[in-house]
């Protein structure tokens, strides 16, 4: 692990305090509601405790009487609807719950994902022409189309009419459509506006849903699939997605289950288990993500639109469950090669290295996981970081950035290198030139060199709060649990405990890992450090007086849950990072 600065958050001990006092809570989860904001009794109780009458009215959303009118109608007229998604894994799962829900109600609806390679990003006007051709007489988009206003125009031109659902942010002028329902707009005074683009179509979902007979029962079928892409989004998980999160993972949890999800689970390991955040974030949405990425999206779609029963239908839907399997299989192993030699890039030429911002391209690269191999840089070397693929003379690239830069206001100031950009301040997307990627180069690392500090460049380590090992009991645990599921805006509590020893050598998993026994005050727990397995000769001799900051983990072993460690950082007593 590379050196880390440990911030360690201010907690006001009266508040924290009385919170605990108010709500019976244990004094460690009183602070860590209190240090999120949480100060208020009533607010920390609706936090620890959501529930589905948490969901807010989904005619507060601007524009969803007129939307779910047309949808009405359509049905009605037997009109044909197409649904147009996007190719991650929150654009699937928004086509797939909307496609169901129509059909539940009785439409005439199939679907529309773009392929990322041929078709490019977005609502576009040639595939506006495209559903026309197949008999759309509505359009929906689901996450995406708020700036499609050129799409839009082709649809109003050729009488076909649009109704666009998405979360990202919008022009000031919106697109012309039948409705445009986006938490995000200006004149929309929907209470949660962080949504994603599958909890916009999850509110979609239950307006449509709202005076049918299978609404109230359907729901849980259909907020599973909005928590799978609500976590996959990284939006925060707080306020309404805290309860799409949290009763989707339960539903999740607990089944049954439709064919074809039922079928990823089996073919991801899950069957059974209790899921939190990382299953879906890590094991799940990576699939449903690579089918975009390596091939086309819409076998995913497929999957999970699977209902059939028979023999023949479950063998069909495992067989499209392995695909996705073999798919992110492929991909990691694309991402493995191009990581490494992006790697050697920044390791060997001071030209990319040697600056505030790595810039790497090269052909042969796949474009579907360059921002996968963007993130995992930053992760390394703590700088922002721009892979591109090039093909045919275009570089086709992903930026993502560290907290203490902003990329869009990078790609903003050189505007006139790019052929098109676009994104957000971590994360952000660009075409280039290939004759001009030396120029871009120079321009953008010269713009890092000025904005940024040398400490900028030191990844910081947020400490919740101190938590002996003495002080973990079962109680504990389940009280923390109660924060549950982690992800953005609520990330795993992280502690420090010091001093602690090891209470015997560290032993190397897979070659890359180190499983460690820490030992404090009478009490010893295992704690794995991932990636961390250069580091054992330094532990094994440097065993006392360590300063260790940790995650709590509760794993199934033998059929008992077992309280283990996750290790964030383990520091000598001099200071120096030891793991």
């Amino acid at each position: 692990m590379a050196r880390r600065i440990w911030d360690e958050v201010s907690s006001d001990a009266d508040g924290a305090s009385r919170l605990a006092t108010a709500l019976g809570l244990p004094s460690v989860l009183a602070r860590l509601l209190h240090q999120r904001g949480l100060r208020d009794p009533d607010a920390a109780q609706r936090f620890l405790d959501p529930s589905l009458a948490h969901l807010h009215d989904p005619f507060l959303l601007t524009d969803m009487g007129p939307a779910v009118a047309r949808l009405h109608q359509a049905i009605e007229r037997r009109e044909r609807v197409m649904i147009h998604g996007d190719y991650d894994a929150d654009g699937i799962t928004s086509t797939a719950m909307l496609q169901r829900a129509l059909e539940i109600l009785g439409a005439d609806v199939g679907h529309f994902v773009p392929d990322r390679m041929t078709d490019g990003y977005g609502l576009q006007p040639k595939t506006i022409e495209h559903l026309a051709s197949l008999g759309a007489r509505l359009i929906v988009s689901v996450d995406c189309g708020i700036r499609a206003s050129e799409a839009a125009r082709r649809a109003l031109e050729l009488g076909v009419d649009l109704i666009i659902t998405d979360h990202h942010e919008p022009e000031v002028e919106l697109p012309r459509a039948v409705a445009v329902i986006n938490p995000k707009r200006p004149d929309c005074a929907y209470p949660e506006k962080m949504l994603a683009g599958a909890g916009v179509a999850l509110k979609l979902v239950q307006a449509l849903l709202k005076d049918h007979a299978a609404g109230a029962g359907a729901l849980s079928s259909f907020i599973k699939m909005a928590a799978i892409g609500t976590m996959a989004d990284v939006v925060p998980l707080v306020g309404e997605n805290r309860v799409i999160a949290k009763f989707g993972l339960d539903a999740l949890s607990r089944g049954p289950h439709g064919t074809g999800l039922e079928a990823l689970l089996e073919e991801s390991g899950l069957s059974g288990k209790r899921l939190d955040s990382f299953h879906v974030g890590f094991v799940l949405a990576p699939r449903l993500n690579a089918a975009g990425r390596m091939g086309h999206a819409g076998r995913a779609v497929d999957l999970l639109l699977s209902r059939g029963r028979d023999a023949e239908s479950r063998a069909a839907a495992r067989a499209l469950a392995k695909e996705l399997t073999d798919e992110n299989t492929r991909r990691q192993e694309s991402e493995a090669g191009m990581l490494l030699e992006a790697r050697r890039m920044v390791e060997k030429d001071p030209e990319i290295g040697g600056h505030n911002m790595l810039v790497v391209a090269s052909e042969g690269w796949h474009r579907g996981v360059v921002g996968i191999v963007a993130s995992k840089l930053v992760e390394s070397f703590w700088k922002p970081a721009i892979v591109l693929a090039i093909e045919d003379g275009v570089a086709h690239g992903s930026c993502r950035s560290i907290p203490a830069f902003d990329m869009l206001a990078a790609l903003e100031a050189n505007p006139d290198v790019f052929m098109k950009f676009g994104g957000h301040k971590q994360a952000a997307g660009v075409t280039v030139e290939v004759g001009r990627l030396p120029e871009m180069r120079r321009r953008l690392t010269e713009y890092a060199n000025r904005k940024l500090e040398p400490g900028d460049l030191i990844p910081r380590l947020r400490i919740d709060a101190p938590l002996s090992l003495s002080e973990i009991t079962g109680d504990v645990v389940q009280a923390l649990s109660r924060l549950e599921p982690f992800g953005s805006a609520n990330p795993k509590p992280i502690f420090r405990a010091s001093p602690v020893e090891l209470a015997q050598p560290p032993r190397v998993m897979k070659e890359r890992h180190l499983s460690l026994i820490f030992r404090q005050g009478g009490r010893a727990f295992r704690g794995v450090a991932w990636r961390a397995a250069e580091r054992e000769a330094y532990l094994s001799a440097n065993r006392f007086g360590l300063d260790l900051a940790y995650s709590l983990d509760q794993n199934d072993f033998r059929g008992e849950r077992v309280t283990e460690l996750t290790v964030a950082d383990v520091r000598a007593p001099d200071g120096e990072t030891a793991a």
